[in-house]
């Protein structure tokens, strides 16, 4: 198979040679097997909300985290079939997220809609993308993905953050004018959110075309493009490093000190005749391979583990079956989770602003965030920035429009108007995302920026009390 490939194979087919699909009872027994975490799978039947405590919150999250191991799981295997790309891409449409915010607005509950989606945004761009991160970086010295692949991902974010932004300015603009009144704005706001919306649904779609079809190689798992990954030095080739620097430091030291500084050439150094076995800067009567020859054997040991065959522990109808379960029992243990918080909101001690923002997009993230660091060890970065920044924009450019738009059906009064220090918030978030991205590589030390970064805004919204900006629309 030639490097480059049309643009349907570029979906379609393996990254990798397959082995033979395993039968029924051996995907089965996989499945079983995949994680000691199942064994969490009894607290389904017991995440029903009964109580305004902490308990049934704690439960819903513990049979959560099964299901999102395997989400995980799943979401690997078809990675096999299908190509990172689109893998990916299926894991991001699985989102929780939107089922989470039809049920609050069928509850007109619109302050928690919009703050639940911004917390969505964050939490993909900031905790999944730093802990994918920093969880690569610990294997790996640097990770390398497509540059022009993220950047255009990061225009679309920032697309959708200007989108976010203008309401509120709007609404701004219009306050501080003493001749408009709050009373004025409603159906102006009401209505370019709507408008606006219907654009960024275009946008999206425009988006799919792009990366399925007229642009597919560009998102292929072997595109030019991508940057490569490196890893970390062996630490004996660093010892020997050191030495060699130390006793190059002490000749040139006695050099300078006696005056008899020379030019010293490469076939003959004292830290060459002090480190080889033999002193004469020969391996068993043999010279010592230059840097390059060890350099072309690990390209070679590359390219052979890329050739190398992958096995599947699942069948094609076993991964699909699993993909579909998975995602309805988290849908249904995460509208458990939203009731039981609820309860919990009620009783005090938690402000429904930390709620939206922080909790739920957690709990709804959850399968993203198994599967993006799971992926991300395996040195398979593309899938992971597929599901983190994919998420993200599938959040800003289709459920935010979409929910407006169904809201606008529905006849229930929401608008991109967002809270201002949410709007702000996701500014800020979406440029050091933007900065830290650009390079088309990650190490550690960025991922635990991002994810310190998502630490402060959750302390920052845990004492923020949220603002009231839906007095001046019509009733829900």
């Amino acid at each position: 198979m030639s490097r480059r490939r049309s643009k349907r194979q570029s979906l379609l087919e393996p990254a990798k040679p397959l082995g033979p699909a395993p039968s029924f009872w051996q995907s089965l027994k996989s499945i079983i097997l995949a994680s000691y975490l199942n064994i969490l799978l009894i607290f389904i039947p017991l995440s029903v909300p009964s109580t305004q405590t902490l308990i049934p919150v704690t439960v819903s999250f513990l049979a959560i985290i099964p299901l999102a191991k395997l989400l995980a799981f799943a979401t690997d295997e078809l990675s096999m079939r299908v190509g990172q790309t689109l893998a990916g891409l299926l894991n991001a449409t699985l989102v929780v997220e939107l089922i989470v915010a039809i049920i609050s607005l069928v509850h007109c509950k619109l302050d928690l809609v919009q703050s639940s989606l911004i917390g969505s945004v964050l939490s993909n761009l900031l905790l999944v993308l730093g802990m994918c991160f920093f969880a690569g970086g610990l294997k790996y010295a640097e990770q390398g993905f497509g540059v022009s692949t993220t950047q255009l991902n990061s225009s679309l974010l920032t697309i959708s953050v200007i989108a976010v932004l203008l309401p509120a300015a709007y609404h701004l603009a219009l306050t501080d004018d003493n001749t408009n009144n709050d009373s004025d704005q409603g159906y102006p706001i009401l209505a370019l959110s709507r408008g606006v919306s219907i654009i960024l649904l275009f946008i999206y779609g425009a988006y799919l075309w792009f990366q399925l079809y007229s642009h597919a190689s560009m998102y292929d798992d072997k595109h030019d493009d991508i940057q490569k990954t490196n890893k970390y030095a062996p630490r004996e080739k660093k010892l020997f490093d050191f030495k060699k620097n130390k006793t190059d430091a002490k000749v040139t030291a006695v050099e300078s000190r006696t005056g008899t500084l020379t030019s010293r050439t490469p076939m003959m150094t004292e830290a060459t005749r002090v480190d080889s076995p033999n002193g004469d800067g020969t391996l068993g009567g043999a010279p010592i391979p230059p840097a390059d020859a060890g350099h072309a054997a690990d390209l070679e040991a590359q390219h052979e583990e890329d050739e190398e065959e992958e096995t599947p522990q699942l069948s094609l109808f076993m991964c699909l079956f699993l993909l579909a379960v998975v995602t309805v029992l988290i849908a249904v243990t995460a509208e458990w989770l939203v009731d039981s918080i609820d309860g919990l909101v009620e009783g005090g001690g938690i402000s429904e602003e930390f709620v939206g923002v922080i909790l739920l997009p957690i709990v709804g993230n959850a399968a993203e965030h198994a599967t993006a660091v799971t992926v991300a060890v395996k040195d398979k970065l593309t899938l992971s920035m597929g599901v983190a920044m994919g998420s993200s924009i599938q959040i800003a450019l289709f459920v935010i429009p979409f929910i407006v738009t169904l809201a606008w059906i529905m006849g229930k009064p929401l608008t991109l108007l967002f809270d201002p220090y949410q709007s702000i918030v996701m500014f800020l978030s979406v440029l050091v995302v933007n900065y830290v991205v650009q390079d088309g590589k990650s190490n550690w030390l960025e991922g635990f920026i991002l994810m310190c970064l998502y630490v402060i805004l959750g302390v920052t919204f845990w004492f923020y009390p949220g603002s009231n900006l839906s007095a001046f629309l019509p009733a829900c």
